[in-house]
């Protein structure tokens, strides 16, 4: 209920006395979502969202290398952190609304180098050196894309502040 509280304003009428019955037309007109409050839910929604985008990128690289996924990744391409859509956001709206955080410059470079990893993983899979595409996969590209999730929650919480 605290939910809708926040996100519908509406003001409190008494049940009795002159403005009785309560006046649905007059409290209808101000069910507006408070601009503010609306920003930053807007905010949260969108790192929420590039959560799930990276959780789901993360799992489609770890299903083709350890082959339960005949999806053919290009190297060239994987190493691009702006081309992945949480990299777009990240390069386009999320830094115009977030770019100001000290956690953004950090989720960017941490980004970028989370894409150079997973690049790496996948030709080392393409070369048949499936050893080093699992040690690079579960090492720093893990712990690169750990570091993702971990500023991600933290833009989200200083964000909203």
């Amino acid at each position: 209920m605290g939910f809708f509280s926040r996100l519908l304003r509406t003001r409190e009428q008494a049940r009795s006395g002159p403005e009785a019955p309560w006046d649905q037309e007059d409290n209808a007109s101000e069910l507006v979502l408070d601009a503010e409050y609306a920003d930053h839910l807007a905010m949260e929604m969108e790192i929420d969202a590039g959560l799930a985008l990276h959780e789901r990128w993360r799992a489609r690289l770890e299903d083709m290398a350890m082959g339960r996924s005949q999806e053919v990744m290009r190297p060239e391409l994987v190493c691009l952190d702006h081309r992945c859509r949480l990299g777009r956001w990240l390069h386009g709206a999320g830094h115009a609304r977030l770019g100001h955080h000290t956690a953004f410059g950090m989720l960017v470079a941490r980004h970028k180098y989370f894409h150079q990893q997973a690049a790496l993983v996948v030709s080392l899979f393409q070369d048949g050196d499936l050893a080093q595409s699992h040690k690079v996969l579960n090492g720093s590209c893990r712990h690169a894309s750990n570091q993702v999730v971990l500023l991600l929650k933290e833009l989200k919480n200083s964000a909203v502040r």
